[in-house]
């Protein structure tokens, strides 16, 4: 080739890059115009969702998707049977810390990486901080799961936990079956326009500020052991006959003509005659559907029509109407114990702390209602701090109906966590129990609003490391892939997904390598520790605006919280002291449940049908007698306006990190450190949510703010070290009645 034809050539080849950098703008100009399309269709297909007779065919077809691209868009519209989509899922479901799960110890290896090709991820920087010293002496083994401890879960609808009434210090420790698990995999965002939908807000749903005030309901409080009934400000005696729902409602409308609400204090009516059922859940509908004359199952009306009775172990709901007037007034039967443990207090003390928690509250919020639930209530007074100003005056929006089931499958409530032998000896020197007061308050300063912005590995590898420790300061959510140090002798501090009843552990072994999603503040406590940085690959992100949408809320519901817990210690009459405690508590379950409710899990509807009449599809019967089936189906996602899963990943992200690594601050000052990182190695026994146990007392200061460790328990060794919830429960109860009986304050 000589110099001219090379010329030619060159100015050939320039044509040609022209000609191909216009088709590459056409192109990407006709792609990003595809993009937003497909963006757009996304969106209409699952806002048809919204449409109770929506069908996925026709969608499908009307659309031109598949038709597992229309239920991967739109989950709601799957048409397949409920029970044939749980046999699919079981070993990839994801629990969130359930509380109904059985007591039993669980020995679970931590998750081993397994040798497959692994998705490309970005180093996270190591976030320094300073050290303090902690001794170290003790090698790292596995540590096992156990069932979440009741009284500390976050979530709507609790489960008690039998304990044992014989002490169990003084027998010989069960042994420990052995349950098997394995890795699960946890969802991921998927990529193109279906993920666009992860970065999205529900379409016309939004958190707004009520204009109206909730009407309150004519409220009775009944012991069904005595019949004793607290109107007003009277105390009654009724015959209540056999303590059937027809008989006690009957008894109490006799006396209280216009009662709307009645709360079971002590008694509990629907245990009654249980050991002839197979399951508590059995007796409780059965006792819920007895057959009355007078009275019938409310329906209510509308979205309502079928919630009928709310079938639960410990804490059911009974609604009423009249059987001449089935569509007319609905009379309730509750627990007290959604509230509150009475712990014996008489119905005029509980009707009391419902005084006081009312006029608590009204202090903050000048139209306060006491609803049927905490939950109810917490989210009810939420919506009353909602801003008229700023940003988000016109309400915060809700997120998509994808990203929401991303949340709530991969972001857990509380820790829940029994280490065993050899971590921690088989005979423990002491058990000591410490509990964080009032713990979720302290984590509602700050919480992620709007709508995500997606971090892939690639774009948090092009950060600069400034930039990647901002994004993980920040109200955040990660899929990373952790690697415990070498060396590591201490607690697991992020957790990992598996198969069996836990559905997470909190693996410790160093060199153990797992996949998960964590939120910010773990993320960051794993980088940052004073003992030794993890590695963290970052394998995608979701970073929110950080925000305070909780923040008034959650200072309105401290400082009522205060009031009542400083009149419950300085009141000169008894009873008073006794409600204001118990009122008190009652304000812990409008925030701890509240905060719950945000979750907004996928709805189980409850509901009757007469023999003979079709049922409904997809249910699942809980039981049945001679006149009703009762059943319970999933019915998905509500257009619930207070639904933000997000604010409650990120409070409880927060509190279990809290668990691990607390800082006491005067000002900007960190005057104290406390958990279980502070601690020395092989000395902590089991986590439980807001609670650790250890072998040992620990010099953390108790200020009696939100937050702070309380000295709850501490019982003299040698202890046999518990294995199971069950055990630790009645040894945690024996500490706590030996620290009480020496007198012994916290320092």
């Amino acid at each position: 080739m000589d110099r001219q034809t090379y010329t030619a050539e060159l100015a050939g080849l320039r044509e040609l890059r022209t000609g191909i950098g216009q088709a590459e703008k056409i192109l990407a100009a006709a792609q990003k115009e595809l993009d937003k399309l497909a963006a757009q269709r996304a969106r209409k297909v699952a806002g048809l969702a919204g449409y109770e007779k929506a069908d996925a065919a026709t969608v499908a077809k009307a659309s031109g998707l598949t038709l597992a691209d229309v239920v991967r868009i739109a989950p709601l519209l799957d048409p397949t049977p409920a029970a044939v989509r749980a046999a699919k899922s079981e070993d990839q479901a994801v629990a969130v810390a359930p509380a109904a799960a059985p007591a039993a110890p669980v020995q679970a290896a931590a998750p081993v990486a397994e040798p497959v090709p692994q998705p490309a991820g970005a180093v996270a920087p190591v976030l320094t901080r300073p050290a303090p010293g902690v001794e170290q002496p003790a090698p790292a083994v596995v540590s096992a799961a156990v069932p979440s401890e009741v009284e500390d879960q976050a979530v709507v609808a609790e489960v008690s936990v039998e304990v044992p009434a014989a002490p169990v210090a003084s027998v010989a420790a069960p042994a420990r079956p052995a349950v098997e698990s394995g890795p699960r995999e946890l969802p991921t965002i998927p990529e193109g326009p279906a993920g666009a939908r992860f970065e999205a807000a529900t379409a016309n749903l939004v958190s707004k500020r009520p204009n109206f005030t909730q009407q309150a309901r004519a409220t009775v409080f009944l012991d069904a052991a005595t019949g004793e009934l607290a109107v007003r400000d009277q105390v009654l005696r009724l015959t209540l006959g056999a303590k059937s729902p027809g008989e006690i409602l009957d008894a109490v409308l006799a006396t209280a003509p216009g009662t709307e609400r009645i709360y079971v204090t002590a008694g509990a009516p629907w245990h009654d005659g249980s050991e002839r059922y197979s399951t508590l859940k059995d007796a409780v509908a059965a006792w819920l559907n007895t057959p009355s004359d007078r009275w019938t199952t409310a329906v209510g009306s509308g979205r309502d029509k079928l919630a009928g009775h709310f079938v639960h172990q410990r804490q059911p709901v009974g609604r009423y109407a009249s059987a001449a007037s089935p569509e007319g007034p609905v009379t309730e039967i509750r627990s007290m114990g959604e509230w509150f443990d009475p712990d014996g207090a008489d119905v005029a003390t509980c009707r009391m702390a419902f005084t006081l928690l009312w006029q608590a509250l009204r202090r903050h919020w000048d139209d306060a209602v006491l609803m049927g639930s905490p939950s109810q209530t917490g989210r009810d007074l939420w919506t009353r701090t909602i801003p008229t100003k700023g940003k988000w005056a016109g309400g915060y929006p809700v997120l998509s109906e994808e990203l929401r089931g991303l949340l709530h499958a991969t972001g857990g409530q509380g820790r829940t966590e029994l280490i065993l032998p050899p971590r921690v000896p088989e005979q423990l020197p002491a058990l000591v129990e410490y509990d964080r007061t009032f713990a979720y308050a302290k984590h509602l300063w700050k919480s992620p609003v709007g709508t995500p912005t997606r971090i892939t590995a690639a774009a948090f590898a092009a950060m600069t490391q400034a930039e990647q420790a901002k994004a993980l300061m920040s109200c955040s959510h990660w899929n990373v892939r952790v690697t415990v140090p070498a060396g590591w002798n201490h607690v697991g501090l992020l957790p990992a997904p598996v198969t069996g009843e836990r559905a997470w552990i909190y693996p410790s072994d160093p060199g153990a390598t797992f996949t998960t999603w964590a939120g910010g503040a773990e993320v960051h406590l794993a980088l940052s520790n004073h003992i030794a940085p993890w590695k963290v690959e970052v394998l995608d992100g979701l970073v929110f605006e950080d925000g305070k949408p909780l923040d008034e809320w959650g200072k309105k519901l401290k400082a009522a919280w205060a009031d009542l817990t400083n009149l419950s210690r300085i009141h000169g009459d008894e009873r008073q002291r006794t409600a204001a405690y118990l009122a008190s508590r009652a304000v812990r379950s409008v925030l701890l449940f509240g905060l719950g409710g945000f979750a907004q899990r996928p709805r189980l509807v409850t509901g009757t049908t007469a023999h003979g009449e079709a049922l409904p599809a997809g249910v699942e019967i809980l039981g049945q007698d001679e006149q009703v089936v009762t059943w319970q189906r999933q019915a998905g996602f509500s257009r619930d306006p207070s639904a933000h899963p997000e604010w409650s990943a990120y409070v409880w992200s927060g509190a279990r990190a809290a668990l691990l690594d607390m800082k006491y601050r005067d000002g900007k000052e960190v005057v104290a450190t406390a958990g279980a990182l502070h601690a020395k190695p092989g000395t902590v026994v089991y986590f439980g949510t807001d609670a650790i146990a250890l072998t040992e007392r620990q010099p953390w200061p108790y200020r009696g703010e939100p937050g702070d460790y309380l000295l709850k328990g501490h019982l003299t060794g040698p202890v046999p070290h518990p294995v199971s919830q069950e055990h630790y429960l009645t040894l945690r109860g024996q500490g706590r009645a030996e620290l009480a009986a020496k007198g012994a304050e916290q320092s």
